[in-house]
């Protein structure tokens, strides 16, 4: 039987993904909220995990469900989704933002290509551009479908 996946914000999906790509377990992203020190980002985006520590212990079921089963952003903006895909995959993807041409095209392996439909809000879309490339990877288009 399938269900609806976990609706995050988009800071807390960043803030998870951030914390996934620094090497963190599903075992240790569950234990957040009663971790002692949590890691400080120096990097560009300057992500206050503090944030998902109060969500975590806020809405504990709707956290765990998104740790364990995956999750639906509630909304995307144009760069808030572009870091995702950073954090996500670690590969930086390609924006535009020329009016009316708004997008993002990303090389995605079929397994990220799921990932990012599964979290993707609503309102988005997402279509391979060109032919398969090597190593089963693709570029994907993923724009607002709406302007």
């Amino acid at each position: 039987m399938s269900h609806a996946k976990a609706k995050l914000s988009q800071q807390h999906a960043l803030l998870i993904e951030s914390l996934r790509g620094r090497g963190w377990s599903d075992d240790e992203l569950l234990g957040i909220a009663g971790r002692g020190e949590l890691p400080k980002d120096d990097g560009v985006l300057e992500l206050d995990y503090e944030e998902l520590r109060a969500f975590a212990a806020q809405e504990l079921d709707t956290y765990a469900a998104a740790v364990r089963e995956g999750y639906r952003m509630k909304f995307n903006t144009l760069g808030g989704l572009r870091c995702w895909l950073y954090l996500a995959f670690g590969e930086e993807p390609h924006l535009d933002r020329r009016p009316g041409l708004e997008g993002i095209s990303a090389i995605l392996t079929e397994p990220q290509l799921t990932k990012l439909r599964e979290a993707l809000a609503v309102g988005w879309q997402v279509a391979q551009v060109g032919e398969s490339l090597f190593d089963g990877k693709a570029t994907y288009r993923i724009e607002p479908v709406a302007r």
